[in-house]
């Protein structure tokens, strides 16, 4: 496979994780965290950081709003609910300082 061609799948491969994790708004980012170790929030600041690396100056509400498909305060608004205490219990037990996250 060309270089091309591989940079062209990944990008459409991103853009339906995207539209995925747009769709399943029931899907909460503590969930996200507790299974996987990254959320939608991990997602914003890793595209933030590779716009910087490239040279292009993107915040984090702007990659926030690329990521969650309209502005972060209206997800939250809409999608978000508070984390139980199970989960939050879930959250505190993981060793973060092992995960790819930052």
């Amino acid at each position: 496979m060309d270089k091309q061609t591989q940079l062209e799948i990944e990008a459409a491969a991103w853009r339906k994780t995207l539209e995925h994790f747009q769709k399943r708004t029931d899907v909460q980012n503590i969930d996200l965290m507790n299974m996987a170790g990254f959320c939608r929030n991990c997602l914003s600041k890793w595209y933030m950081g590779e716009a910087k690396e490239r040279g292009e100056e993107i915040d984090y509400d702007q990659a926030r709003e690329i990521v969650y498909g309209m502005p972060y305060d209206e997800f939250k608004d809409k999608f978000q609910e508070k984390a139980s205490e199970e989960q939050m219990a879930a959250f505190n037990s993981i060793e973060w300082g092992k995960d790819t996250t930052e």
